[in-house]
């Protein structure tokens, strides 16, 4: 588990980073660049350039490193695995995040992924059918407990730093919000009781659209309301505060909605997800920072222009991490150059608040 004495360790190791690069995480530090694991093909060749990438950052200043169950049919989870052990740092050094929510399969696609999800999940009990969400998708207790055992055998790990239920909107494809708010609540009321037995140090929610899109908008969840009902998870399961730690959204050049959309109510009226999340102490690790890429090719001049970085796959990451409220830009990185590239970009001051403010208006 990453801890207050790892963490600020390893940033005392690592001290020649910008201004900002380290930030706080609860009592300890995380780089506000992390590794992400998504994209990629299910092949051992992949396996391998991820493998090496991800000890490269993590022997080199990044210390945070995300991925999901589901990533790449849970190959992703044991490269995470297998790489941390590899790498030369403490356990304790490192943030792991993971994520459950969408069924996973096992290695590759299968021929008949929907015999293989109801032979495997829903002839088993592991899944009711009426929680089971396009054929693909469940955050029901019982599951999300099943997917975090899982996660933590693929990743070697007794505990996971932060758990996040993977994109909840997707139940509001067939569920009421209001059904989908009451299934979020019993999920944080068994996670809260994985938190108390060690199995994971905070838990959250990582999101596409849910946060960052406008109230009237059918993938919308109150981020508000899905912190109370963390708050009443934490109550009923007689803890004292919430491990509700931190949420997922996505936020890049293109896809600001995070800062721009004013759709959550906050105590003085409306206010952007980042805003919202700040006051609540909640920290923020934002995807897509590279929009899978396609950041790395084209960018508005005159926001690349107020960017530092001597790429400009180093400029995107820079004005992510730039954002208010953001404890951490995830990156994907799959391959030994992108993480050295990726870490580099942490050696360039990020925005000031009056410079990315100006960026709007």
């Amino acid at each position: 588990m990453a801890t207050r004495e790892g963490t600020w360790a390893y940033r005392n190791d690592h001290d020649d980073f910008a201004r900002t690069f380290y930030r706080r995480f609860g009592d300890g530090v995380v780089s506000s660049i992390g590794v992400g694991t998504y994209l990629g093909d299910a092949t051992d060749e992949r396996d391998e350039a991820y493998g090496e990438a991800i000890r490269t950052a993590l022997e080199s200043g990044i210390n945070v490193v995300d991925t999901a169950i589901n990533y790449r049919h849970q190959r992703s989870e044991r490269v995470v695995g297998t790489a941390l052990a590899d790498a030369d740092i403490d356990r304790s050094a490192a943030v792991v995040a993971t994520k459950g929510g969408f069924v996973p399969f096992d290695g590759e696609r299968p021929d008949n992924p929907g015999a293989y999800v109801k032979r495997e999940y829903v002839d088993t009990g592991l899944v009711d059918r009426a929680d089971l969400v396009g054929g693909q998708h469940c955050i029901a207790p019982a599951f999300i407990d099943d997917q975090l055992d899982r996660s933590l055998s693929n990743l070697g790990l007794d505990t996971v730093d932060c758990y996040y239920v993977h994109n909840p909107e997707t139940q509001l494809a067939e569920k009421s919000r209001e059904t989908v708010y009451d299934q979020l609540e019993a999920t944080f009321e068994r996670l809260e009781a994985r938190a108390d037995e060690g199995d994971i140090a905070h838990y959250g929610v990582a999101t596409w659209d849910a946060f960052r899109v406008p109230a009237d908008h059918d993938s919308y969840l109150s981020l508000p309301e899905v912190v109370e009902r963390a708050r009443s998870a934490a109550e009923s399961a007689g803890n004292t505060a919430t491990h509700f730690r931190a949420i997922q959204l996505p936020f890049n050049v293109f896809m600001a909605d995070a800062f721009t959309v004013q759709s959550h109510e906050g105590p003085e009226g409306p206010q952007s997800a980042l805003w919202f999340a700040h006051e609540a102490g909640l920290d923020v690790f934002t995807s897509a920072s590279m929009m899978q890429g396609r950041l790395a090719a084209e960018m508005p001049d005159s926001v690349e222009a107020k960017l530092e970085g001597e790429t400009r796959a180093q400029r995107a990451i820079n004005f992510a991490r730039s954002a208010p409220g953001v404890t951490c830009s995830l990156v994907g990185t799959g391959s030994v150059e992108h993480a050295r590239e990726n870490v580099a970009a942490g050696s360039y001051e990020p925005l000031g608040a009056d410079a990315f403010d100006a960026v709007f208006e």
